[in-house]
């Protein structure tokens, strides 16, 4: 922008260069005196003053455009509008649960024709009300599996917790996948389930191909293991209440929430010390496709239980490593256990069963419920023929030389006497004379 000092010296300029052309610098002018001078000077004051004033009239527009900056500055009351805008608030529902994981047999897991096997869920409680007893697992659609319409939550689940729910279950006996639905009931009757809206229900996927034999009984063998407390070597079987620690085998103990479930082989670590307990199986061969399966938990009626249960193995001299480990405590649920051992496929293991106190261990009575190695197999298992040999029984028939008591028929030989009569007539021929 052009400074007024400028503007008006510019002014001046053109007006002086006006006059004297008009006047002073004419053709025909003559010398003009001095207050012809002034004369002249005055009117171009008086020019430059007009000439002034229209500049200033046509300046004023101007600071106009500056208003442009202003505005920008103005801009700003908008955003802080927006800020002020309250958030959505979000609403709670009372019943929804959310899918966490498959905890056994993921999607798609292979399980022998007719062979039991437990599916576990673990959910975790999104709404707003706590879950109880009376909250149940519900069968919606698809292979039922053989299970009860609804099964009992096996606890309360306060929001924010997690849940383990556990459904035993029996495989179809032909090949193929198969999928059963299920769902969550509230107390009073009220369906809930997983999602947005928290109505979708969750499932069992498992294909079903061959049977599942079990291959390896960790019960049957257990006194072929080497057993050991945190300190000593103890003797198999072990006995009952042995403060140094013991193993021994139960037909169809109990587990904590009152049902029996197989045999089990019931472990319990030394009192003093940390406390532990530790039976390693001799050498197995692993097949591809071999799984490590058992039901753990604390035996029924043992309080304080509290305990770590692990899954370790050793191949030759080498460093022993675990396949799994799994913390119980006595709350009236137990762990479905099941290990794929592909990845030892070829080799020779030795398993390792231990059990850890955790804490004190007066009270750690741990029990593994039919703890085997299965396999699957394209045929049934063979009946068990090893059965057979009570047909030895049968030479019980030795009973029959009791006929022997007929030689007594040897009392006939008392007729033998019969002769002696005979002698008597040869007394007849005295009579003749």
């Amino acid at each position: 922008m052009i400074s007024a000092r400028f503007t008006k010296l510019l002014l001046l300029t053109l007006a002086l260069s006006t006059v004297l052309a008009c006047g002073l610098f004419s053709p025909n002018s003559s010398p003009q005196p001095a207050e012809t001078l002034n004369a002249l000077y005055t009117s171009a004051a008086q020019t430059l003053d007009a000439l002034s004033t229209q500049v200033a009239f046509t300046e004023t527009p101007l600071p106009t455009a500056t208003n442009t900056l202003s505005f920008g500055a103005s801009t700003s009351t908008p955003f802080s509008t927006v800020t002020t805008v309250p958030p959505i608030a979000t609403l709670t529902r009372c019943d929804a649960a959310a899918f966490v994981s498959d905890v056994t047999y993921a999607d798609g897991a292979v399980v022998g024709r007719g062979s039991n096997f437990t599916k576990i869920w673990r959910l975790k409680n999104v709404g707003a009300c706590a879950w109880t007893t009376s909250y149940a697992l519900v069968y919606v659609s698809g292979e039922k599996f053989g299970a009860s319409n609804s099964v009992s939550l096996p606890g309360n689940v306060a929001p924010g917790q997690t849940v383990d729910i556990a459904l035993n279950l029996v495989a179809p006996t032909q090949n193929g996948r198969y999928r059963g639905y299920w769902i969550l009931r509230n107390a009073s009757g009220v369906l809930f389930g997983i999602g947005s809206a928290a109505d979708s229900s969750f499932y069992v996927d498992v294909s079903i191909n061959g049977y599942t034999l079990g291959v390896y009984d960790f019960v049957v063998n257990y006194c072929d293991a080497a057993w050991k407390s945190e300190t000593k070597n103890l003797n198999c079987p072990g006995s009952q209440g042995d403060d140094r620690g013991f193993a021994r085998a139960l037909s169809s103990p109990k587990m904590e929430d009152g049902v029996a479930r197989g045999d089990a082989l019931l472990t319990y670590p030394n009192k003093s010390g940390t406390g532990s307990i530790t039976g390693k199986y001799p050498n197995f061969t692993i097949k591809k496709g071999d799984r490590f399966q058992a039901l753990i938990g604390c035996q029924y009626q043992a309080t304080d239980c509290n305990v770590i249960f692990r899954l370790q193995y050793q191949i030759g001299n080498g460093d022993v490593k675990t396949l799994g480990q799994w913390q119980e405590v006595r709350e009236g649920q137990y762990n479905s256990v099941s290990v794929d051992l592909s990845a030892l496929a070829g080799e020779k293991v030795k398993f390792i069963l231990t059990v850890l106190a955790n804490g004190t261990s007066h009270d750690d009575f741990a029990l593994w419920v039919a703890p085997r190695i299965t396999r699957q197999s394209a045929d049934p298992a063979t009946a068990t023929f090893t059965m057979t040999p009570t047909v030895t029984l049968t030479p019980t028939i030795t009973s029959t030389p009791t006929i022997t008591s007929t030689p007594t028929v040897t009392a006939t030989s008392t007729t033998t006497s019969t002769p002696t009569t005979t002698p008597t007539s040869t007394e007849t021929p005295t009579a003749t004379p």
